[in-house]
């Protein structure tokens, strides 16, 4: 499931990417209201983490033009202005939830994973390929309905793949996606992890399940 992250300070952008990567989220930052607005034109997210004092403009303003637009995704406002009248106008221009700088990283997350429920009621919470099964849900995965155990971020990974079957994938884009982007990230370790996958299912599917296209990146088989 994808996170957008709006937050114009970068060690708190990175501290967001890092805790939400690790619950095995597909995640990207933007530092202003213009770089949101074009990341939403092009991407479709499940979440948007919103910090409201934005080098360009107000993140309320940002909030308003979506919910005017019916922009229907799920906004958590976080933000350091934590008076009661901040919180009142952000949840009355449409957010869904208003957490207040500093916070505690358990609540962060357990906020996250509350709306990222009500948000997959409306939404297809799972994914097919062959008799390969994603529950987004669940994070978790079976073929021919046997379960098959993956880590969090096998389960990233695969969950990429799945939602750009028939796509193919350059390893820098598979990087920033699955991996922080703030690190670079070493080709062999991606290599690493196509194998892993490769391993645990292509025995269960009969058949290949990732090609590598050589000197570009990988597609779904």
């Amino acid at each position: 499931m994808r996170i957008l992250i709006v937050e114009d300070k970068q060690s708190m952008a990175a501290t967001l990417r890092r805790l939400l990567h690790e619950q095995a989220y597909t995640v990207e930052a933007v530092r202003t209201c213009e770089e949101a607005r074009d990341a939403l034109c092009e991407t479709d997210y499940d979440l948007v983490i919103l910090d409201l004092g934005l080098p360009d403009g107000d993140g309320l303003t940002l909030l308003r033009e979506w919910r005017s637009a019916r922009f229907e995704t799920p906004v958590l406002i976080l933000s350091a202005r934590d008076a009661v009248h901040d919180r009142v106008s952000g949840l009355n221009l449409g957010a869904d939830d208003y957490l207040a700088k500093p916070f505690n990283t358990d609540e962060l997350l357990a906020r996250v994973r509350a709306l990222m429920r009500r948000q997959s009621s409306n939404k297809t919470t799972h994914l097919t390929h062959g008799n390969l099964a994603l529950d987004l849900a669940t994070r978790s995965a079976a073929v021919g309905g046997r379960e098959v155990e993956l880590t969090a971020r096998e389960f990233a990974l695969l969950e990429l793949f799945l939602v750009n079957r028939g796509r193919l994938m350059p390893k820098s884009l598979i990087c920033e996606k699955v991996w922080d982007s703030r690190y670079d990230v070493d080709s062999n370790l991606l290599e690493v992890y196509i194998w892993k996958l490769r391993n645990k299912l292509e025995p269960l599917l009969g058949g290949p399940l990732i090609k590598t296209v050589r000197g570009v990146g990988y597609r779904l088989a």
